[in-house]
């Protein structure tokens, strides 16, 4: 493709010495200039659009950021897509939209996430967001869960005519986009502009409410059309190895949701939860949680963190840049390794860890080879903090508890139609509750069919 520069335009980024000693966003944006530049190299063939969950209308808004109207790009992106400043920061664009980038074969391909969080910063800090605070009246839903499905079935059926009011167990919307993910990735100022968007439609939000045990389900079939479940998968997946119990062992999950939605961080000043980060820490996983577990222990001061997995640095789930800014802020990867056994001193406290080595074998339902241990390789690792983040699977046991008629597959997952819908008629679920544990987009992806799917179920029973 003559004329065209085959290499994309590096987003500037704290330096790694800086921005191991706070909290504040590590990369850093697009000016306007090369904003622009990227754009500049995009061909607009729209190949990309397939790989997007949510079929934003990529080609249309790089077209005019090219043409400087940066105002319409931040628009006409939200015309699909709620939440864009978030996916611009956490979609793996990599695996989704920039796969499909035509470019891609021959150079890099356009930095589509980075040209989409421009146009929403940039659309947020120029405009006024107005509240259009819209009478529904096609209907009354629930949605259960403020998290990416939630706010995108919400804001969708809100743009529809409908009356929708989202129940959060949280003090604070916003689901794991809120207390699962960094500071320095996604900051929380970010997330709640993007609330407030949702709810500048018409939606109502009501935090605290635990569905299940706060309200029955059975009490929202009474008063509403039809209800959304997006719950999340906020339970973490354990080891349940021997000395799991002692002091400084932590799930990722609490880890995590007390320095993100508590801000354990600022501790004393300006919260009342601490959290210990006591070195050596070893985080134990591969994803985009173990990495974001490793890098905050780094930001509460710990000196050596460790992330400790038991396949090699090319099987990690992980997206590539958050591996990439691991390495540069000095965590350790401990590589073929698996915990065995967690060992505590006579007051119960976490002093060390036993281990195995690892080896691959043949590839498992993953795709990846299994990771198999040799016999007679243990050995130990001194550390004072673990973090477990191996996984999290969704809480189905309140909803499925206060409602077992919802049918459930093998996996303990809720099981749904084409259109999202539950066993029972009028009850629809998306996001990880129905997929495990996934990224961010594909959850949206799910809360906009659901938003279909109800549509087209509360308008055939109103006929």
């Amino acid at each position: 493709m003559k004329g065209i520069n085959p290499k994309k335009v590096e987003m500037r980024q704290q330096k790694p010495e800086e921005r191991i000693k706070n909290f504040n966003e590590v990369p850093l944006g697009y000016t306007e200039e090369e904003a622009i530049l990227e754009a500049n190299r995009c061909t607009e063939c729209g190949a990309c659009v397939k790989g997007c969950p949510v079929r934003v209308p990529i080609p249309q808004f790089i077209h005019l950021i090219k043409e400087k109207k940066f105002i319409e790009a931040g628009k006409k992106i939200l015309e699909a897509n709620a939440l864009p400043a978030i996916c611009g920061r956490v979609c793996p664009q990599e695996e989704q939209c920039q796969k499909e980038c035509v470019l891609g074969k021959f150079g890099d391909p356009i930095q589509i996430g980075a040209l989409e969080r421009f146009a929403a910063d940039y659309l947020a800090t120029h405009t006024e967001l107005e509240y259009k605070k819209r009478e529904g009246t096609k209907g009354k839903v629930a949605i259960v869960g403020s998290g990416p499905a939630g706010l995108t079935c919400a804001g969708e059926l809100a743009r529809m005519g409908y009356k929708v009011t989202i129940f959060e167990a949280l003090h604070k919307p916003g689901g794991v986009l809120i207390y699962g993910i960094p500071e320095f990735r996604l900051p929380k100022s970010i997330v709640q502009r993007e609330v407030e968007y949702v709810k500048s439609l018409g939606v109502e939000i009501l935090t605290n409410v635990l569905v299940g045990k706060t309200i029955k389900i059975k009490q929202l079939m009474e008063e509403y059309d039809a209800i959304f479940l997006g719950i999340g998968a906020g339970l973490p997946a354990m080891l349940n190895i021997p000395g799991e119990h002692l002091i400084g062992v932590y799930s990722a999950n609490e880890f995590l949701t007390r320095n993100n939605l508590m801000k354990a961080y600022l501790f004393p000043e300006k919260s009342d939860t601490p959290i210990k980060a006591i070195s050596p820490v070893a985080v134990i996983g591969g994803g985009n949680v173990a990495m974001d577990a490793a890098r905050t222990a780094k930001r509460l001061g710990a000196e050596k963190v460790m992330i400790i997995y038991r396949r090699t640095e090319k099987e990690m789930p992980a997206r590539i840049e958050e591996i990439e800014r691991a390495h540069e802020e000095g965590i350790e990867f401990k590589l073929l390794t698996n915990p065995v056994e967690f060992i505590g001193d006579e007051s119960g406290k976490l002093t060390a860890m036993k281990c195995i080595k690892m080896e691959l074998g043949e590839p498992d339902e993953s795709g990846r080879r299994r990771p198999v241990p040799i016999p007679g390789s243990e050995f130990i690792i001194e550390v004072k903090t673990v973090i477990e983040a191996i996984g999290q699977k969704p809480n189905i046991k309140i909803i499925h508890s206060d409602f077992p008629e919802i049918k459930l597959n093998k996996k303990n997952l809720i099981e749904v139609d084409e259109d999202m819908m539950t066993s029972v008629p009028g009850i629809f679920a998306g996001g990880d509750i129905v997929t495990g544990a996934a990224t961010v987009i594909l959850a949206m992806g799910m809360g906009k069919r659901a938003a279909k799917g109800i549509d087209k179920y509360i308008s055939a029973k109103k006929k």
